[in-house]
């Protein structure tokens, strides 16, 4: 593990020049996809953490999510990695990634099919041997695990449609119901019921802080915490929980209402100050197993102590998946008792943060001039805890 801060930058805009487009121009490039843009700038989404040619093929982010740059070395420092599709690090994709890229197509469009891993490779003229890997490698999961995800998503758009239940799981190609609930409330976070009415069974109480680092709305059902997000407003902070959780019972917290909530928000509020440890907090999480089992490893990390994407990959037995982590850590949703902020890049840049990497950088020196005693050996205060839902 690393314990000490060390240099990094953060997230800037392009410098603009005379001639130069303001970033409206920019933007509008990226919508339209213009190639002839490509040598004068990349744009970065805060929420995958990855870079992009103004041509590139992929779906465009939020505009509030994109951030520009003169090129993909300034990208790289503020802690963006290149995006595989439009290889924007080398100027074009190589015949290698463009096989990758084909596979991961073909994966997508046949979400519901059944496909064996030898099938697969003979198609795109690879052995499965070299396939798993070099896939794994490119994606940070498996093919198969590629494919799943993508059933889950059709799954979700077809619950979100308002489709019934048993039609959408055969649809998006599970064999059975059982096999789907097996894993869906960890996948989802609920039924899939109630994820198909948006959530409309949850109650979910939720606060908001004005705190050293900025406004901060957490939110919690009745099994624990479910979202803690920081914001520039608070009509910001309530759209993003509402846009998570769309037909949730909503209501603000106050201490009399929601006596447990108002309590969480306070012992986060002091051990950002660094006045006291982290409480035991439940959490409630939906995500894959691979992202449980990234932010499972987050919570053992003390105030104090940083790992690398590469150590937290090493840690949960997945040695070579450290871009999957990254990913892992751009999808949490429950900032700071997730602490995702913890974890850097390979050669101690400070890397990227859904939440800003000046927000980032500012956490880490906080908690660097005020560590835990487990930090520095002592012994480890009770920190917060990811029940098993199943």
């Amino acid at each position: 593990m690393r314990h000490a801060l060390t240099g990094g930058v953060c997230t800037f805009p392009i410098h603009q020049t005379e001639e130069a487009m303001d970033e409206t121009g920019f933007w509008q490039a990226v919508v339209d996809r213009d190639a002839t843009f490509d040598n004068r700038f990349v744009f970065a989404v805060k929420t995958t953490a990855v870079y992009c040619r103004p041509s590139c093929p992929s779906r465009r982010a939020k505009r509030e999510n994109v951030v520009f740059f003169e090129n993909a070395p300034a990208a790289e420092a503020a802690g963006f990695r290149a995006c595989l599709r439009c290889a924007s690090k080398h100027g074009q994709t190589g015949e290698k990634d463009k096989t990758l890229i084909a596979v991961a197509d073909y994966l997508s469009e046949h979400a519901a099919d059944t496909l064996t891993l030898q099938a697969l490779a003979a198609r795109f003229g690879l052995s499965p041997y070299h396939l798993q890997r070099r896939f794994k490698a490119a994606f940070g999961v498996s093919p198969k695990a590629f494919q799943t995800a993508k059933r889950f998503e059709q799954l979700k758009q077809a619950l979100r449609a308002g489709d019934h239940v048993t039609g959408a799981i055969f649809e998006a190609g599970f064999g059975s119901t059982s096999r789907v609930y097996e894993t869906v409330d960890r996948q989802l976070g609920m039924t899939p019921s109630t994820y198909r009415a948006g959530g409309a069974s949850l109650q979910i109480h939720y606060a908001i802080r004005d705190t050293h680092f900025g406004l901060l709305l957490m939110a919690a059902t009745e099994r624990g915490v479910c979202l803690v997000h920081f914001g520039e407003t608070e009509a910001a902070l309530t759209e993003t929980l509402s846009r998570e959780f769309p037909q949730a019972a909503l209501q603000v917290s106050a201490a009399r209402e929601s006596r447990q909530l108002d309590q969480w928000i306070t012992a986060l509020e002091h051990h950002l100050r660094g006045n006291k440890p982290l409480p035991h907090i439940p959490l409630h999480l939906s995500g894959t197993a691979f992202q449980l089992s990234v932010w499972r490893f987050l919570t053992t990390l003390e105030r104090g102590q940083t790992a690398t994407y590469k150590e937290v990959a090493g840690a949960i037995g997945k040695t070579k998946a450290h871009r999957a982590v990254a990913n892992a850590c751009g999808a949490n949703r429950i900032a700071l008792l997730i602490p995702c902020h913890r974890v850097l890049r390979g050669d101690g840049g400070v890397g990227g943060y859904r939440w800003g990497t000046d927000r980032k950088q500012q956490l880490l020196a906080c908690e660097q001039s005020h560590p835990t005693p487990e930090a520095n050996g002592g012994n480890k205060p009770t920190s917060a805890r990811i029940p098993n839902h199943n």
